[in-house]
């Protein structure tokens, strides 16, 4: 019975900083705005997939979440070791995405291509971490300027010869050498 008992106690004290029903809103969110990038970039079929950007975002507001939580258990005297450094945590998504990103650009067989993408999955983090710390109006916002700059200054760019209509795309056949 203590196994049960000890259960219990996990899932009835796993959140110190909010509500489960909060820390849920956020985590949507974050899937929501990280999936509109990841659509943008699917609609155009590039290399970074929707499901790709979802869950970069997630991934950026569970850290944002647990870090939360980790401060709020620190304040309860129950670890008083622990250092809060929420800087730390946003150094480490951030280098984290830059390594997907980066990847997303090395795979590109022909010069340098996949750079939109890279940073669409680096903001993508950004607005995981954005949605994680609560503060869903910056999210939003955030995410429909990028739903700009992708699809809008996208077709401008093109109009005005800048960019190419249909650049490189990962169905293209490989150079040839």
């Amino acid at each position: 019975m203590e196994l049960f008992s000890g259960l219990s106690d996990e899932f009835t004290r796993s959140f110190l900083a909010f509500s489960p029903s909060v820390a849920l809103l956020r985590m949507v969110l974050a899937v929501l705005l990280g999936g509109a990038l990841g659509l943008e970039r699917k609609m155009h079929d590039r290399q970074a997939p929707l499901r790709l950007h979802m869950l970069i975002s997630l991934a950026a507001c569970l850290f944002t979440l647990i870090a939360f939580e980790l401060i709020a258990e620190g304040r309860d005297g129950a670890n008083s070791a622990l250092r809060v450094d929420p800087l730390r945590l946003v150094a480490a998504v951030t280098s984290g995405v830059g390594f997907l990103a980066a990847g997303s650009v090395l795979n590109a067989r022909s010069g340098v291509h996949g750079l939109t993408t890279g940073a669409s999955m680096w903001l993508a983090g950004a607005i995981g971490l954005t949605c994680g710390t609560g503060r869903l109006v910056l999210a939003l916002m955030s995410a429909g300027l990028a739903l700009v700059v992708l699809m809008i200054v996208r077709k401008i760019a093109v109009a005005m010869g800048i960019e190419q209509k249909n650049a490189v795309t990962r169905n293209d056949p490989p150079p040839e050498t």
